[in-house]
């Protein structure tokens, strides 16, 4: 089954992730997705394999946050603001199959690997 990284090469978490997927043995199709945003309808299908709500996947200390005053904004508000700007959601995301993984810390994503 087929390992995808949303990857971002600046974040320390993220490049320790996919340290750990080469490890195990995956070649991970790697997204960057700093580069190519998730549209609103992929993020819905990320949140809903990580078992999350926007709130938990979007990175409230970003200025892009603070900036739009999302701080009150709805899911789908919450979405929209992660695909116009990138910089606002969690990394990185793994996805395998129908499950998926914040790698907060790196070592959550081992747990799709197996």
């Amino acid at each position: 089954m087929p390992v995808t990284i949303y990857h971002n090469t600046r974040c320390s978490k993220s490049r320790a992730t996919l340290k750990l997927i080469e490890e195990a043995g995956f070649q991970a199709e790697i997204i960057d997705y700093m580069k190519h945003p998730p549209a609103p309808e992929t993020l819905e299908v990320l949140l809903q394999k990580l078992g999350m709500q926007a709130k938990d996947l979007v990175r409230r200390n970003e200025t892009a946050f603070k900036g739009a005053g999302l701080d009150q904004a709805d899911e789908r508000t919450l979405i929209e603001a992660m695909s116009r700007e990138p910089r606002l959601i969690q990394r990185p995301i793994v996805v395998r199959g129908q499950r998926a993984r914040l790698g907060r810390p790196p070592e959550d994503v081992l747990e799709i690997l197996e």
